[in-house]
């Protein structure tokens, strides 16, 4: 029996008595992944994406081991919320345009030292002062580096279109206007290298391309590593007690690690491991959040259709923001019909062995937008389940 094949069968002997859909997460994997992450840190403290993970449960669980340290949320309403629920280090790691988060966030002392919020623009601290509503606390401030690689005098650009502010000169000069804007403080950077750390370097069936990849990932570590180092020293001239520089991502934390001006590592999804991290050469981990759909048609030889399990993530459209059927081996979608809303025909010899009721199991192309369709995940330890725990749809939480 080969290690998928023993893993399918602990998850249908832990789930037996659950009817599907069903989503679940692998505690043993779950918490190898976490072990893994701290020790490719090499020392430096992990923070948690929430986004990744959108459980409390298991945001507190991974948060409880050692080498991880504070959440990295996605909106401040969930910033806020999270601060509410006890968890006392929160950088929001987007700039939010939510006038009454922003009110909230500056009456009440507990959230205003506990949530750090994203600004690229000096725009973005008018609109937190015209929200205040008579609150008068400090705003505690992160300041985000573009990370993106540029070439050819800046006629190519790779990586995510996010942040403005690119030279030591531009971060210096914010840091500036925020410190001498009452009611803020600069406490640290933040630089995503989303080419690095979210695109895998080993694509299946693609040689070339796996080999440009590498290519450029290599040009844009050392790249980003000399000016996220000017960057840092620029900032630190005008606020000294800078608090943190983080960095990193899933796919890149050990490089990331490795460079002495960043303080801290950024990653979430290399906890659950969903099926874009399988083409990576820089690391290898467990899957451990999976999703369950029930067999409820044979439609001839070789097929089997199942209820729902059309749940694309985001990015730009294409067959890797697709789930995959990963358990049994040996299943693939029909061309014609793909995952659909309702139902899904799967092909393959394995459907010939599945009975109406039959588990299938997929995996999902990204990480916490799994949570967004269940409101609950079954946590796996051995071959039982040992507790059941809301997401935060569960929790009726939807903030994106």
């Amino acid at each position: 029996m080969t290690a998928r094949a023993a893993d399918r069968a602990r998850y249908d002997r832990a789930t037996a008595h659950l009817d599907a859909p069903l989503a679940i997460v692998d505690l043993d994997a779950f918490d190898a992944n976490a072990d893994d992450l701290v020790r490719r840190a090499g020392g430096k403290p992990v923070r948690v994406a929430s986004k990744s993970v959108r459980c409390r449960t298991l945001l507190e669980r991974v948060l409880a081991r050692d080498g991880f340290a504070g959440l990295m949320s996605f909106t401040l309403a969930e910033s806020l919320w999270l601060a509410r629920s006890g968890f006392d280090d929160v950088l929001l790691a987007y700039p939010s345009a939510d006038h009454a988060a922003f009110a909230e966030l500056t009456g009440d002392p507990k959230l205003a030292s506990a949530v750090t919020v994203m600004i690229d623009d000096p725009a973005q601290l008018k609109l937190i002062d015209d929200s205040r509503a008579g609150g008068t606390e400090v705003v505690r401030v992160c300041l985000e580096l573009d990370t993106a690689l540029r070439m050819l005098g800046g006629r190519v650009r790779i990586g995510a279109l996010r942040s403005p502010l690119r030279s030591p000169a531009q971060l210096a000069d914010i840091a500036r206007t925020v410190s001498r804007r009452p009611g803020f403080k600069v406490v640290g950077i933040m630089a995503y290298e989303g080419h690095i750390a979210g695109v895998g370097d080993s694509v299946a069936g693609r040689p070339f391309r796996s080999r440009a990849i590498r290519l450029m990932q290599a040009t844009a570590k050392r790249e980003l590593a000399e000016r996220r180092a000017e960057v840092v020293r620029a900032v630190r001239a005008v606020v000294p007690d800078l608090e943190f520089v983080n960095g990193g991502g899933t796919g890149s934390v050990q490089y990331t690690a490795a460079e002495d001006s960043v303080t801290e590592i950024a990653a979430g999804s290399g906890l659950y491991v969903p099926r874009l991290f399988d083409n990576y050469t820089s690391f290898t981990a467990r899957p451990a959040a999976l999703f369950a759909q029930p067999v409820v048609r044979r439609p001839g030889v070789g097929v089997v259709t199942v209820l729902g399990g059309g749940y694309p993530a985001s990015g730009a459209a294409g067959p890797d923001r697709l789930p995959v059927p990963y358990l049994p081996e040996g299943l693939r979608y029909d061309p014609q019909e793909g995952p659909g809303e309702v139902q899904t025909p799967l092909l393959g010899s394995p459907a010939d062995d599945l009975l109406i009721g039959d588990k299938v199991w997929f995996r999902h192309a990204k990480a916490g937008e799994l949570c967004e369709r269940f409101d609950a995940l079954h946590l796996i330890e051995g071959d039982q389940v040992t507790a059941t725990v809301p997401t935060y749809r569960g929790e009726g939480m939807t903030f994106l």
